[in-house]
């Protein structure tokens, strides 16, 4: 499998299961997407008087109109859907992607077998090791915004992807504001006209540095004035 970022703005993400695996899926997912989780039971992490509505309530244009107010959201339909059924309510919400997370394995594998069908990207989570061609396996990740970091097992060890996140959480603390300081910095020197030799270099002594480093976890003002100084140094001012 190879590894991609994947912008979800706007588009729809169903997933079919609402206990522990499809509430942590569903949260994964609702600050970019709108996510509709279809299932009999829901998880006390999704459950939301307000956000509950029974599936044969749900008018198309009720839904469309709540897009357009509330933005990204996890949308709650109380229904249980058979293998059979699988197929109408994929194509009822034409979802950019579909996520199999119910503890019944023929649904998941219908889930599966009509999302690829129709060319929707799939994320089944009772299986690991070998998929599919359009399936996805959703990492764990890791943000210091801007930076992200995804980490992935292949599905084979969550628990080992689990202890590597919390081990590289602690590895790049900081490293948001480092980001958003050398890609000031790189800018800068830009219009400068730096050389572009020099100007990777500076950045790269920046990035490298304890100093800015530490000068950041007092503040942005002394992680720049540290930054300042290597800059100097590179440029022989």
């Amino acid at each position: 499998m190879t590894p991609l970022y994947h912008d979800l703005s706007g588009e729809t993400v169903v997933v079919f299961g609402g206990g522990a695996v499809g509430s942590r899926k569903a949260k994964g997912f609702d600050e970019a997407a709108q996510v509709v989780v279809v299932s009999p039971e829901f998880d006390e992490r999704l459950r939301s008087p307000a956000d509950e509505r029974e599936a044969d309530e749900r008018e198309a244009d009720e839904r469309e109109a709540a897009d357009a107010a509330d933005g990204p959201a996890v949308e709650l339909v109380r229904a249980a859907p058979d293998a059979d059924a699988v197929t109408d309510w994929i194509d009822r919400f034409d979802p950019a992607l579909a996520v199999a997370a119910t503890d019944d394995a023929a649904v998941n594998a219908a889930v599966e077998a009509a999302a690829l069908d129709r060319g929707i990207l799939v994320n089944r989570t009772d299986v690991s090791g070998g998929r599919d061609p359009g399936s996805v396996v959703v990492p764990a990740t890791i943000e210091d915004d801007p930076v992200t970091v995804a980490l992935s097992t292949g599905g084979t060890s969550p628990a080992l992807a689990k202890a590597l996140r919390e081990r590289i959480e602690a590895e790049i603390e900081g490293a948001g504001a480092m980001a958003a300081l050398s890609g000031e910095i790189r800018e800068e020197l830009k219009d400068e006209g730096v050389a572009p030799e020099t100007r990777r270099e500076a950045v790269r002594r920046v990035v490298r540095s304890r100093g800015v480093w530490k000068g950041l976890q007092k503040g942005r003002s002394n992680g720049r004035q540290e930054a300042d100084t290597v800059i100097e140094e590179v440029l022989n001012r």
